[in-house]
């Protein structure tokens, strides 16, 4: 079972930015389609964007288009995901993992812990 251990995140005035990581315990992760997921207080979670193996075909949530940039390191097995231009709306626990359909909440992998983001002024 591949471990996952998302970081980066914290607390920012709107229109701030942060970078999140998520590293995989496993080499396995360059086979793997990715995602980046956010679960805000009180919703359920939703894919904020998903991205092929090779690093193509991200196909990003209305909510981020244009803000948010999700990227991949294979020979490091991490994911990043570069958010700027941070509002309210985006206050989310962030996870990471490989979900069997792009934009399906249904994931390979067990759940890590996450990482919060809270933009708030």
């Amino acid at each position: 079972q591949v471990q996952l251990v998302e970081s980066g995140g914290g607390s920012v005035r709107p229109g701030g930015s942060l970078r999140l990581s998520c590293e995989a315990s496993d080499r396995t992760f360059g086979n793997y389609h990715m995602a980046w997921f956010r679960q805000a207080p009180g919703e359920g979670r939703e894919t904020v964007v998903p991205i092929r193996a090779n690093g193509e075909g991200a196909v990003y949530a209305d909510s981020v288009k244009g803000r948010f940039t999700i990227s991949r390191d294979n020979a490091k097995s991490t994911l990043y995901l570069q958010m700027n231009k941070l509002t309210p709306e985006d206050t989310a626990v962030y996870y990471c993992n490989a979900p069997y359909a792009s934009f399906g909440t249904q994931t390979i992998w067990a759940w890590g812990e996450g990482t919060q983001v809270a933009a708030s002024s």
